[in-house]
């Protein structure tokens, strides 16, 4: 059986560098990024260009640039973003550039009859919660599918493109191309001891971890399986991307259901030789 073509963009970050391995022995790649170099803040020490990365500036409104990468490709996995600048009150035009990228993504995998569109989309889409409603222990746990409220344009641009996938599942312009948004928590491996002393901050790390293999998991069934529709014939989800955490707030259940994920790893389990015991670190989930 051939392998599915998948396009990767945000290739040489982070997110992606945890999937690469394995992706590159099941599909058969394409892979963009603004440029070949790995993510200075998140790089291994002595690590290179990423190999087979293609530079596409996927900001550029003119689609004809770049649109050739997205043709005969069956999946998209859209990692690409751009960093927040200035203080948090002016990063509204930053944040308006992740969105204009992912319609520039989405309309573009659209126009190739791409079917399957994977985006990597945020927890901070619904921030306003944790602080507010998660911690107090107002609310035990968030689903998906509660409003999306950010306390910050990072977060609103993520909930917006949440909502242009939508557009682009429901069939309002001539097709349903299925649309899976991953709402990723804290993927890579906690600091316990950098967190010490602050037991909120250590709470919520152990609840929004997400390990490597789940989230190869995570993406490996966002991409492949068969029928995403949900309960209205729409192929749009929002899912959470974190492990099977015994501390976790944030709901798996559609996740589950509709994509078949099933975490193998538990950051309580993951890092229990690392964990204080007593007074430290209290029981319940974060902020309690």
């Amino acid at each position: 059986m051939a392998k599915k073509r998948v396009l990767i963009t945000g290739a040489a970050g982070y997110v992606a560098s945890r999937m690469l391995t394995t992706f590159r022995h099941c599909y058969d790649l394409t892979l963009l990024d603004y440029t070949v170099e790995p993510n200075p803040d998140r790089a291994h020490a002595g690590s290179g260009p990423v190999t087979g990365v293609q530079v596409a500036d996927l900001l550029d409104p003119d689609r004809d640039k770049y649109s050739y990468h997205f043709e005969g490709v069956d999946a998209v996995v859209h990692l690409a973003y751009i960093r927040r600048r200035g203080e948090p009150i002016d990063q509204y035009e930053s944040q308006r550039e992740n969105v204009d990228m992912a319609y520039n993504v989405f309309r573009a995998a659209y126009d190739a009859g791409v079917e399957r569109v994977v985006a990597a989309s945020s927890n901070h889409a619904a921030n306003w919660y944790e602080p507010t409603l998660l911690q107090p222990r107002k609310m035990e746990s968030l689903d998906p599918y509660d409003l999306p409220l950010s306390h910050n344009f990072y977060g609103w641009s993520k909930a917006t493109y949440e909502h242009l996938g939508f557009l682009f599942a429901c069939g309002a312009f001539g097709r349903k191309m299925g649309m899976v948004l991953v709402r990723i928590g804290s993927p890579g491996e906690l600091d316990v001891a950098r967190s010490l002393g602050n037991e909120t901050g250590l709470k919520r790390g152990l609840g929004s971890y997400l390990s490597q293999r789940d989230q190869i998991q995570l993406f490996t069934k966002a991409i492949e399986t068969e029928n995403i529709e949900n309960e209205h014939g729409v192929p749009w989800h929002v899912v959470y991307g974190i492990s099977n955490n015994t501390r976790a707030y944030w709901s798996l259940v559609n996740a589950r259901q509709a994509l078949g994920y099933c975490p193998e790893d538990d950051a309580e389990s993951r890092f229990a030789a690392d964990l204080p015991i007593g007074k430290e670190i209290g029981p319940g989930r974060a902020g309690s």
